[in-house]
């Protein structure tokens, strides 16, 4: 049986404190742990040093950026799908009739949510736009980048119509919807869009009024759509992320039965990409078996599954290896310039999955 050895581990967690030292992020917080549950739960440096020191703890919310794709959109997308709302193979013109014109009314959800819909990575919609109508109206109207379904191209772009398609589909606010049907049963009672708490990690110096964001989206674009989109916006906290995680690693089950089914769990960390450019599963990064890199390292398995967020987020789940990491940090503090959390997170689960032994 698989287990990690404790030096090991802590020699690990070590990098850590010397992250936070070398000014890597300013504060971090990790959770490992297994199918049985969380193995170790540490917090590191601090939650805010500009304009002043503020600590943090287990309970500190961290703005999770693009892990909301996965923890929210996606999530919520497949307990819609068993419910029978949706499937992979509805096309977004069913939803959006300005897609049912050349190529676009090629793309199915199966597209936004593998990142091979042919729309651009990124646009300025807060700079471009005057509300959230406008923004879906402004997506329907780009012209596509590539043929749908022949690369990969991370696109927060298709994660915001999923929060409008996911809406429509279940006829309440994205607010509402991922609250009831993911947060809730999982017992992720701290996980939010705008949090009322003061307990939450700052990021960037806002550039237009001079501010630390503190609480509010850091990502642009989710902030001009009141901080509630598909494809940033949540805050969570490492107890919340843990429950998530448990259900994770123990392929859809959580302590009061089964959350996800199997074949739906299969489905959604399944490698659809394998022969394009990148690794992709539903919503999630896949590590893939030729030697791309991966933020999960070099040494978690084929099959291992993650995702990051801008601020300095991340989770990674390995399945084979009976082990998830969790690392939550606030590297975008005081700015975004700061990118060493790149390497680092490669490093650091590569050391975490070197503490692995076999009794």
């Amino acid at each position: 049986m698989l287990r990690l050895d404790k030096n090991l581990l802590d020699n690990a967690l070590e990098l850590i404190q010397q992250g936070v030292n070398k000014g890597y992020f300013p504060g971090a917080t990790v959770a490992i742990g297994d199918r049985k549950g969380v193995y170790v739960v540490r917090q590191y440096g601090k939650a805010c040093i500009y304009p002043s020191i503020a600590d943090l703890d287990k309970d500190t919310l961290y703005d999770l950026a693009s892990l909301t794709k996965v923890v929210g959109t996606t999530t919520l997308f497949m307990k819609f799908l068993e419910m029978g709302l949706v499937t992979l193979d509805d096309r977004v013109e069913e939803y959006m009739p300005k897609f049912s014109c050349g190529k676009k009314s090629q793309i199915r959800l199966f597209n936004l949510l593998t990142h091979t819909s042919g729309l651009p990575a990124y646009l300025p919609l807060y700079k471009m736009c005057c509300d959230y109508n406008d923004v879906i109206r402004c997506i329907g109207d780009v012209n596509l980048e590539y043929d749908p379904g022949t690369k990969v191209v991370y696109s927060d772009l298709g994660f915001i119509l999923l929060r409008y398609i996911l809406e429509k589909a279940g006829h309440a606010s994205f607010e509402r919807l991922c609250d009831t049907y993911v947060f809730k049963p999982m017992g992720m009672e701290n996980t939010c869009f705008n949090p009322k708490t003061k307990n939450v990690a700052a990021t960037e110096i806002d550039i237009n009024t001079g501010r630390v964001l503190i609480g509010k989206c850091h990502d642009e674009n989710g902030r001009f759509l009141s901080g509630i989109s598909g494809h940033a916006g949540l805050f969570s906290n490492i107890c919340d992320l843990i429950n998530f995680c448990n259900m994770l690693i123990n392929r859809g089950t959580i302590l009061e039965g089964r959350f996800l089914s199997i074949p739906a769990f299969e489905m959604m960390t399944r490698n659809y990409t394998a022969g394009l450019n990148e690794d992709r599963g539903i919503g999630w990064c896949v590590k893939g078996s030729g030697g791309r890199i991966s933020s999960g390292g070099d040494l978690v398995s084929p099959s291992a599954f993650g995702h990051t967020g801008f601020t300095g987020t991340s989770i990674w789940v390995d399945i084979p290896h009976n082990i998830y990491i969790i690392l939550l940090t606030n590297r975008v503090h005081p700015s975004r310039r700061n990118d060493s959390i790149i390497r680092f997170r490669r490093v650091f689960h590569n050391a975490v999955l070197s503490s692995i032994v076999d009794d």
